[in-house]
């Protein structure tokens, strides 16, 4: 097994093995047509907290105005006590289609998703999305794992409503609410980042009105560019128009602007930051996280050496063929023997909980909101 520090090696090789296996799958799907950081991004807004004669027991905190219940108040005794370790690895993990058959590698079956799903709520994960990661704005209660479900491509098996306007049980979303409802503590939201055509629809209002009921939910929605190109074979010019047009789509359907965007095939275009910040033809964009295609947990937003413009995700797959060493079942494994690698969370927005022995680990900025153990 191979420890944190030695993860960053071997991301060159596990993109191209991951770009590779996604490829082949994409090639039977129908053709389509710097940010602020979260509350945890600047100066404390307050003094660390005193030790009270009960320090192993959270007090509460302000209400965040996220509508999530209000958190603890982080001590280093109650950090110590949950093992909280916000410097840890965090699971973002990649869906392409859910089909009953499947048809290429990256395909998982209702039954799959469910299964892997409902082994996260198990095991303590609680989803959070793609921008809430990128942004450092990780509400999770104390002693849990923030998990991070993403959807490429808008496929009509992610999301979709019946004639007479009700969410289809079948779809990834439909799955993730049932098994929310299954495990209360699960926490229902995903990131969907799609392309022209968002879930299979052609009509604008169709397409309107299922933006805007994902995000009335709490699912973000988001840029995967308008069709969904090679952007490493494309001029900065047409990468930038790509990401643009999908913006102004987005913000027609009441999903704008985009925090977040996924990379067609993980691919970089050949000018980095293009994929980030830029504009075309007046519109500008300006993301706050851009993600790769595999093939490792991400390091921590709050780390020094977080990379916004290249994050990484897992492929869900099971231990075969490219997969036995890529994908989520061995990640999921691979975090579970090693704990103490694993990001887990104090329960206070407020604080960057640690070991004393990862305190440099957290970027500088962040510094006075570390808490220490």
């Amino acid at each position: 097994m191979r420890s944190a520090a030695s993860l960053t090696p071997i991301i060159g090789i596990a993109n191209a093995v991951v770009v590779a296996v996604a490829v082949v799958g994409l090639m039977v799907v129908p053709s389509s047509g710097e940010t602020p950081a979260g509350p945890r991004g600047g100066a404390a807004t307050r003094q660390a907290p005193q030790q009270t004669s009960r320090p192993l027991e959270p007090q509460p905190s302000v209400s965040q105005g996220t509508g999530q219940p209000p958190g603890a108040v982080a001590t280093p005794e109650f950090a110590r006590q949950v093992k909280a370790n916000e410097a840890g690895l965090v699971p973002v993990l990649m869906y392409h289609r859910i089909v009953a058959k499947r048809h290429a590698a990256i395909d998982r079956t209702p039954k799959q998703f469910r299964q892997e799903l409902e082994k996260l709520a198990r095991q303590g994960y609680v989803p959070i999305t793609a921008k809430e990661f990128a942004t450092g704005d990780i509400r999770v209660p104390a002693g849990k794992f923030p998990v991070v479900l993403t959807f490429d491509d808008g496929h009509p098996s992610h999301f979709g409503l019946d004639a007479a306007g009700n969410l289809r049980p079948d779809t990834a979303v439909g799955i993730i609410l049932d098994v929310a409802r299954k495990y209360p503590g699960f926490r229902p939201v995903a990131t969907l980042w799609v392309n022209r055509e968002p879930f299979g629809l052609r009509d604008r209002a169709a397409q309107e009105t299922a933006v805007r009921w994902l995000a009335g939910r709490g699912f973000e929605v988001a840029n995967h560019t308008w069709a969904h190109p090679n952007l490493r074979a494309l001029p900065t010019s047409q990468v930038r128009r790509q990401i643009v047009r999908l913006e102004r789509l987005l913000a027609k359907l009441g999903a704008g602007p985009s925090t977040t965007m996924a990379l067609p095939f993980g691919n970089l275009p050949r000018v980095r930051k293009a994929a980030r910040t830029g504009g075309w033809d007046g519109t500008r964009y300006d993301f706050a996280g851009v993600f790769l295609a595999g093939a490792e947990p991400s390091i921590s937003p709050y780390a020094k050496n977080f990379d916004r413009g290249a994050i990484q995700r897992i492929q869900s797959n099971g231990k075969k063929g490219e997969c036995r060493k890529w994908c989520s079942q061995y990640w999921l494994e691979w975090l579970n023997k090693h704990p103490r690698e694993r990001f887990v969370s104090d329960g206070d927005p407020q604080r960057i909980s640690v070991p004393e022995r990862l305190r440099g680990k957290i970027e500088a900025k962040r510094g006075a909101l570390v808490n220490a153990y």
